[in-house]
């Protein structure tokens, strides 16, 4: 899943950045409202964290517009400005969630969470295809009772692939979703990871994961 910081303390960017990547999130991480507002439009996030205090464009600013392009993306609202007038703006304008600074990175993580999870999913923290069984929250990973050995970007791959079993993922859909901005669409890096995978889940004769000539791959229930 891929979470854009919008922050313009770079020392809490930097911070939520790295310790969101640990969560096997993919991270943007910009420092204008302006710039933030850009990625938004370009990009299908599964969340943002938005500072409210910013140069420019305020995070009341950005929260307003993005709602008012019909965007529906989970925003929480980060701020020093606490007073209950501050806090019901900020929700009028479409924020879903808010929490006031200095704040508890865990509390911050647990909200995110909250945030990107699917009614579907509340439940579902362990996740199968075939005889493959992942584990959202301890990043365990068996195939037919054997652990298997994956690293965070492949791990990230297979969760969103099995989130979206039997439909064509193609490679801006991937990219866009399990890598961030700095990616290179024009690489084989996608491609690498997929033989990689294919290789650790013993898929040597794509009966997991198709490969869709001219389209992408999906993921065969």
């Amino acid at each position: 899943m891929r979470i854009l910081i919008i922050e313009d303390e770079r020392k809490i960017r930097e911070y939520l950045r790295d310790n969101l990547k640990l969560e096997f999130y993919e991270v943007d991480a910009v420092d204008s409202g302006e710039r933030g507002l850009e990625l938004i439009k370009l990009n299908d996030y599964a969340a943002v964290v938005l500072d409210n205090v910013l140069p420019k464009k305020s995070g009341l600013e950005v929260c307003s517009e993005v709602r008012a392009l019909g965007i529906t993306t989970p925003i929480i609202i980060l701020s020093v400005l606490s007073r209950p007038l501050q806090k019901t703006a900020l929700l009028n304008a479409g924020a879903d969630d808010y929490l006031a600074k200095p704040f508890s990175y865990k509390e911050l993580q647990a909200r995110i969470a909250a945030l990107v999870r699917r009614p579907k999913q509340i439940q579902q923290e362990v996740l199968h295809i075939q005889d493959i069984e992942m584990n959202t929250t301890t990043h365990e990973v068996m195939k037919a009772g054997e652990s298997i050995s994956l690293t965070r970007k492949e791990f990230m791959l297979l969760r969103y692939f099995i989130h979206n079993k039997n439909i064509v993922l193609s490679r801006t859909m991937i990219i866009d979703h399990v890598w961030d901005m700095s990616a290179d669409p024009f690489s084989n890096t996608i491609e690498a990871h997929i033989v990689s995978l294919r290789r650790k889940i013993g898929d040597k004769k794509q009966g997991i994961i198709k490969t869709v000539s001219g389209r992408g791959y999906k993921i065969i229930d």
